[in-house]
């Protein structure tokens, strides 16, 4: 068995409370455990984009606070310096204060991956999820 190592983690009360009744309902018996998997699992669709060489297609699909100041226009110059990737985009307004944008990509990986990280790492932007596949 690893290593185990304790850290402290700080999360807004209601993201904590969705992710504690989703995984009651899941069936974990350890917020741990659960937080593990997660981790797991964004290491994993991370770091196979990260070792991957070549062309891919894909979608990015974002979800972002539109009333966060400079967002959007942060996010519209991000996608000006990927147009190179950027075969098209939707736009969809969620609610009063939420977007959601659907980025059809092709390019290759690590531009793609560039792209993603560019994206989610600006704050007001709650989500960015990557479907991908090789051409």
């Amino acid at each position: 068995m690893s290593e185990i190592t304790r850290i402290s983690m700080t999360f807004p009360q209601d993201l904590l409370k969705d992710f504690d009744e989703i995984i009651a309902n899941m069936g974990y018996t350890s917020r741990s455990k659960a937080i593990q998997d997660a981790v797991r699992s964004f290491v994993s669709e991370h770091k196979w984009l990260q070792d991957e060489e070549g062309e891919f297609a894909g979608v990015l699909m974002m979800l972002y606070d539109h009333e966060v100041k400079g967002l959007e226009h942060t996010l519209t110059h991000i996608q000006h310096e990927y147009a190179h990737l950027i075969c098209s985009s939707m736009h969809v307004h969620l609610t009063e204060r939420d977007c959601l944008e659907a980025i059809a990509v092709k390019g290759e990986a690590s531009e793609i991956r560039r792209l993603q990280d560019h994206l989610s790492t600006k704050r007001g932007v709650k989500i960015v999820k990557l479907m991908i596949i090789p051409v």
